[in-house]
């Protein structure tokens, strides 16, 4: 039997009777990252990555959470558990498993630059690897993130000198954080939705730095030029005809197909993405030097039959991860 198998609750370690990232309620599980479609509620405790502990605590309330620290091992009946860093979001980490000389690696959703957020992503050596592969076509390949985060500057000093208020939609965990780190400050005041102002303050808490930003109320009055991060489910027309006049942005690795762009509600695409691009995803599994590849959401029937192409045992399993992981809190209060 397989140190790891597929069960109607998640992945499942039956020799230590645990879950790694379960999508109904368990008795223990084991938690990648943060991210509402890896970490549920209802469980009745969580393992993780100690910085992923406030992030659930804004999402999941008070649960009992057990934090662990990358490379900490611990022992449950015998198999030896260790969190490694994922580069995704904060908190992230891709979980080890070993047993009697069998080594698995769930790698959660992971990407390979770095983004002065994260933990940079570390390759786990192992026999079976189970990957992501939300972007695993050749199309995404990302670029710099410099030259995109100058892109963005391009766009919102346009905006700024138009008298126009920028807005750009992003996941509240993980990308706008990024974008508020890499954007020019320089240019105008910043103002976050509340769901992005509770998770930079999750970050802070665990002593990540990140540049100011104003919380946007419903009191709060931006300015033409000042620039607002906000999650993508406060994309609706009543809420834009607050900011009026203004533009509004995307930043999502499905940016880089031509026809998401083009069906997209924003006016202007950035493509900034959180997990691994083609070249990332081929990088990743090669340093783990791994024989089998387990491959979950995304692409993942075209990509397991490239893997197997090129001499992996690979198998694509079915989940119900979504190929975009959304954590959007509630709007303001």
């Amino acid at each position: 039997m397989a140190l790891v198998e597929i069960t109607d609750y998640g992945l499942f370690c039956a020799q230590a009777g645990v879950y790694i990232d379960p999508w109904k309620p368990v008795e223990r599980a084991l938690i990648t990252h943060a991210h509402s479609d890896h970490a549920r509620y209802g469980h009745k405790s969580y393992l993780v990555h100690h910085h992923s502990i406030p992030l659930l605590q804004k999402r999941l309330g008070n649960q009992y959470y057990m934090g662990i620290e990358y490379g900490e091992l611990v022992n449950i009946n015998g198999v030896q558990f260790s969190f490694h860093p994922a580069g995704h979001v904060l908190g992230s980490a891709q979980i080890r498993l070993a047993y009697k000389g069998e080594i698995w690696c769930i790698s959660g959703d992971y990407k390979l630059q770095e983004d002065g957020v994260s933990m940079p992503f570390e390759p786990v050596k192992c026999n079976t690897f189970v990957t992501e592969s939300t972007f695993g076509l050749p199309v995404f390949n990302w670029a710099n993130p410099t030259k995109v985060f100058n892109e963005i500057n391009h766009w919102w000093h346009q905006q700024a000198s138009q008298k126009r208020t920028a807005i750009i939609f992003a996941y509240s965990l993980g990308k706008a954080q990024r974008i508020l780190k890499g954007i020019n400050h320089d240019i105008g005041k910043v103002w976050v939705h509340n769901a992005v102002h509770e998770l930079n303050e999750a970050h802070v808490q665990v002593g990540i730095k990140l540049k100011p930003w104003e919380v946007l109320t419903i009191d709060a009055k931006p300015q033409p030029g000042d620039l607002i991060i906000a999650p993508t489910s406060a994309e609706t027309e009543g809420w834009l005809k607050r900011f009026a006049p203004c533009a509004t942005a995307s930043a999502s690795g499905w940016m880089a197909i031509r026809g998401t762009r083009r069906r997209s509600s924003a006016d202007r695409g950035f493509v900034l993405s959180d997990h691994a691009d083609w070249i990332g995803l081929n990088t990743a599994i090669k340093s783990t030097q791994c024989e089998n590849v387990w491959v979950t959401h995304g692409y993942a029937a075209t990509f397991s039959k490239w893997l197997r192409e090129n001499g992996l045992n690979a198998i694509d399993i079915q989940t119900p991860f979504t190929d975009q992981p959304v954590m959007d809190l509630p709007t303001e209060n």
